[in-house]
């Protein structure tokens, strides 16, 4: 069993050989994927992909630093295989019908003037408010339609359809304009194993390093050494304190969504940080900065660190460094529950401010090309709030930065 998925996962890249793949083995012939029948625990069921994931990660990955490789391998190996039913939905109201979310249309596309005549409710309570009064009345599924929940058409609920301010329940992002997104979210960390194009990155970042003589006399000067010595005529030892890089580092990483498609550059840039600076600190994020971030993306939700906690922690003389787009609907940024995921109880903004009080340099770097950044309103605001220290992630726009967070 599962000779394909051996050669996947070293295709990846990740480190397996015959022993792992007996270990898995072994496990299933032990019933470890069988559960009790939740209405007869004389039966027995078969455990959720969820289960099996963990299973053949546990079993087949033995350094948490191929974890994103397994990912990887793992969504080419189960490609074409059913999705997990949908999680307990983000607002707790009834679960949608996993049949209703079946593409069975072509994907809606409309022309911007199209788009601009769409009913939109004004603001997330009202869309809220709308979606809850959709979901009690509708009975069946719906596709190609303008108001219930469902698929190919311009209704503000459902999935791969075409409107400017929505809920996508499922399915994947397309236009990058939902207000709310009702599915189980996962993201892989950012590997520091990419070493393509990370060296000129590096020597744009290295301007950015401090040096100081710190700590006790422990390192031997050779150049005051036989100064000294020529003078006095006899041999005279001088020591210095060993020279150390002091600059201080946090990043903070947005992930996931439409961060998906520049993760090999954020790859090279967190490489290239990891391998340049001593003291590098570093978390993720989604969308919009709020009351919490979180050290790995597999355990997000199990380990996730206050905000404040961060805050608290980090002293002012740390060098911030946003990693993100910026590109999210205006409600993240501006407004209490605002946040795709959960109903948050500060704006977004509110954080960022905090952020940029409490540390004397802030910067954002932006992988989205200059060009784009006019035509997203929240692109703009942000630049705003980190008073135009946006930078856009080319070795120009990182030397730019480099040399602000310097001064």
């Amino acid at each position: 069993m599962f000779i394909k998925l051996f050669y996947t996962l070293r295709t990846y890249g990740v480190p397996v050989s015959t022993r792992e793949l007996l270990d898995l083995n072994a496990a299933l012939d032990k019933g470890l994927m069988m559960h009790p029948h939740p209405e007869d625990p004389a039966l027995t069921t078969f455990a959720s992909r969820e289960d099996m994931y963990r299973l053949i990660r546990l079993c087949m990955v033995k350094d948490e630093r191929h974890f994103d490789k397994f990912d990887r391998a793992m969504a080419d190996y189960f490609e074409g295989v059913d999705s997990l039913d949908m999680d307990e939905l983000l607002s707790k109201l009834t679960d949608v019908p996993k049949e209703w979310l079946d593409l069975k249309l072509d994907p809606k596309n409309l022309t911007e003037e199209q788009r601009r005549l769409l009913k939109k409710y004004g603001s997330l309570e009202e869309l809220m408010k709308a979606l809850e009064e959709r979901l009690k009345e509708q009975k069946e599924r719906h596709q190609g339609g303008s108001k219930w929940v469902g698929t190919g058409g311009t209704s503000p609920f459902g999935a791969y359809g075409d409107h400017p301010e929505g809920v996508r329940v499922g399915g994947e992002s397309r236009k990058r304009s939902a207000a709310k997104v009702w599915e189980q979210r996962k993201y892989r960390n950012l590997d520091d194993d990419s070493q393509l194009g990370t060296r000129q990155i590096q020597m744009a970042l290295r301007n950015l390093r401090q040096f100081a003589r710190t700590g006790s006399a422990d390192e031997l000067d050779i150049h005051e050494t036989i100064k000294r010595t020529a003078k006095k005529g006899v041999l005279d030892i001088h020591m210095q304190a060993e020279r150390r890089n002091r600059v201080k580092v946090l990043m903070l990483f947005d992930v996931g969504g439409s961060m998906d498609i520049h993760v090999e550059a954020l790859e090279k840039l967190f490489s290239a940080a990891r391998n340049e600076f001593k003291t590098l600190e570093f978390f993720y994020f989604h969308n919009c900065l709020y009351d919490y971030v979180w050290k790995d993306n597999n355990r997000r939700h199990s380990a996730p660190m206050p905000t404040y906690e961060l805050l608290n922690k980090y002293g002012r003389e740390y060098r911030v460094i946003f990693v993100g787009d910026a590109s999210m609907s205006p409600y993240e940024l501006m407004t209490v529950g605002g946040s795709v995921e959960y109903m948050n109880n500060e704006a977004g903004v509110v954080w960022l401010k905090r952020v940029l009080d409490h540390f004397d340099k802030v910067a954002w770097l932006n992988p989205e090309a200059p060009s784009y950044w006019q035509y997203t309103q929240t692109i703009v605001e942000i630049k705003k709030l980190v008073d135009h220290k946006m930078y856009p992630m080319t070795l120009h726009g990182v030397e730019e930065m480099t040399n602000y967070l310097a001064r």
